[in-house]
Parts: structure tokens; sequence; C-alpha cells
């Protein structure tokens, strides 16, 4: 959700290709093979596009770009949000997102982005791609912005109980990824609590906290929820049932501000205002946009699967895939072996 988020690294497509679910999403596949081609055009992407070969080809006429970079696999098959997900993973086998997986998991391609159905990405990739070993809950990161720069919740989502050591991988998993594809050194991982104090929480907090102590990880111990925006630390793990709720929370609250404070500075006097402050408040817009970052990663598995916002448009497409392929130059499945 930050414009001003800056991956580390150095992009090198080179043999590196990214699958891309054409069909998911709210606006697919007009956006999501617009960001495919944004991304050959900006940074040289190697991309498998997947889904119904027909469509998409229509689609690619639109756009000029170096046809060796973009192949097209062939799905005959959609996998709706109103789907059962494990149904749909189970009977549409000739669905995008499963053929997409499955690309992944047989080595056609490095990385997958999807912005479909969220719970049948989710599970379609435990159950395709599989767990790193050791790993023993996959969950979903997502950057929210501070007045810092940004924290990565983890986990958002996946995993709506859990176990204490659930929290702890996460909290092993987010500080890979956030060291090496954020460039951020020895980030600092909060817990999120109802209190800071040590004794605060309920009997999943306690056990994790006194768990993350022991670690070497840098922990900075509980973190409250209205700590979170201020920056008190680069990470920030918890359950997927809170940190959905928190997402939710932020994405509903930062829209919802900005359009109070739209409201108040167009009206009666403050409209001459308005003008000057029109570039300071479309750079604040722009840190709230989760296009700039693309899409949250699913840590945990063999390979990287980021879930796009079902909304997506061709500048969210273009940066998960650009996420994606940090994240393979990178090697961040084998550090987080390495960590564990």
């Amino acid at each position: 959700m930050l414009s001003f988020l800056t991956f580390a690294g150095v992009i090198s497509m080179e043999n590196i290709k990214i699958a891309v679910d054409a069909m998911g999403g709210d606006n697919a596949p007009v956006e999501t093979v617009k960001g495919a081609v944004d991304a050959v055009n900006e940074f040289g992407a190697n991309i498998v596009l997947v889904g119904i070969e027909d469509v998409i080809k229509k689609e690619l006429e639109k756009y000029s770009f170096d046809k060796e970079k973009i192949e097209i696999v062939n799905a005959s098959e959609v996998i709706g949000t109103d789907e059962v997900p494990t149904t749909a993973i189970r009977k549409k086998k000739d669905s995008s997102i499963v053929v997409g997986l499955n690309l992944v998991k047989n080595g056609g391609a490095a990385a997958f982005v999807s912005a479909g159905s969220t719970g049948a990405v989710l599970t379609g990739a435990t159950v395709i791609i599989g767990r790193i070993k050791g790993i023993e809950r996959p969950a979903l990161g997502t950057c929210l912005p501070t007045t810092k720069g940004f924290v990565f919740l983890l986990d958002s989502g996946a995993n709506v109980d859990c176990k204490p050591n659930y929290l702890v991988q996460f909290a092993k998993m987010a500080s890979v990824y956030v060291e090496n594809v954020m460039g951020i050194k020895n980030p600092k991982v909060g817990l999120v609590n109802i209190g800071v104090e040590e004794e605060k929480g309920n009997a999943l907090t306690k056990e994790v906290h006194g768990l993350l102590k022991e670690t070497d990880l840098n922990f900075v111990g509980n973190v409250e929820a209205r700590e979170i925006p201020f920056g008190e630390a680069d990470i920030v793990v918890c359950d997927g049932f809170a940190g959905n709720i928190i997402l939710k929370f932020a994405e509903g609250l930062s829209t919802a501000l900005l359009k109070i404070i739209k409201s108040e500075i167009t009206a009666g006097l403050y409209k001459f205002a308005a003008l000057a402050l029109k570039t300071p408040f479309k750079n604040i817009k722009k840190r709230f946009d989760s296009e700039e970052v693309g899409g949250a990663p699913f840590l945990g598995l063999k390979s990287l699967v980021v879930k796009a916002h079902g909304s997506s448009k061709a500048k969210g497409i273009k940066n998960a895939i650009k996420q994606c392929t940090i994240f393979v130059e990178n090697d961040i499945v084998l550090k987080i072996e390495e960590k564990l």
C-alpha cells in the first residue's frame, strides 16, 4: 500500500518466467494483460499468461511489445469468487488458477500472480505447490503505510486459528522477506497485542511473546494496534483473524479519511487552497495505494505466489510481477529454509 516502497536488489529477468492469471480479478482480462505488457516494456519481464487463449490474444493485439517475452498457456475454466475454494480447486482442473499453479510446480514458471479468488489461490497454492519443509502454515503478508514508511503485517488472513509456533515461523519468514526484498536490515519485529506489557494478552500471545524473546530476531515486544501506523516495528505478527481485521479496518479508514479531507478542503472558502494542496494530497493518496506494491506474498511455499487485490488495475499487476522477480532473484525460499 505504499508508493514510496522501494524493492531491494537489481531486477534481472533472464531465465525467470512469471505466470500470471489473466482471468482473475474484477478487471480481468483487460487490466491483467495490460499489466503484463507493461512489465515487459518497462523492465523486460518474461511472462506466461494463463487463461482462455482466444480472449488473451485479442487483448494482446492492442499493444506493442517483444513477442518473445509473452507466451500463452490455455486454461478453459475460471474460478469465481463465489465458489467454495476446495471444491473449485478439485473440480476445475483446467482453471487459470490451477493451471498456473501447476506451471510453477512443474518448473514452467518461477512464481505465480493472481487477482482471483483469495481462497482458491491460497488453497490451491498450499495443495499444488506445497510448503517449505518445516513450515507448518504458510501466511499472507501485507504492507501497510506508517509515518516512517511501511510495516509488513503477517498473517493478514490465511490462518484464522493459530498455534504459538505458527506465529514464531511467521516472524522468521517476514524477517527474511523484509530484509532481502524490502532492503531493511535487521528489521524490528513486534507482536500485535492489547497492551505493551509482557503479561498482557490471551494465552496465545503470552506464549508467543516468550518464544520470540528466545529467537535471534530483533524482537521489540508487544505492539498495540494504535501504534502500528506510527512505525513502532517494521514487522507485526498475529493470527490471520486479527490480521485481516487490522487490514480491512486500515483500508476502510484510509479511504474514509481521504474522502473527509477532500470534502473539507474543497468546501466554501477553502476551494482556492485546494489548488495549492493538489500535489501534496496526490502524494498522500499514493501512499495508501495498494497498486504501488502489487499484492500480498504468500510466504512459506516452495515457490512464490502473490495474491493481487481483486480490483487490481494494470499498475498493480505490473508491480506484483516486479515483486516476484526480486523474490526469485534473492532466493527467498532458500533463505527462509536456512532461517528455520
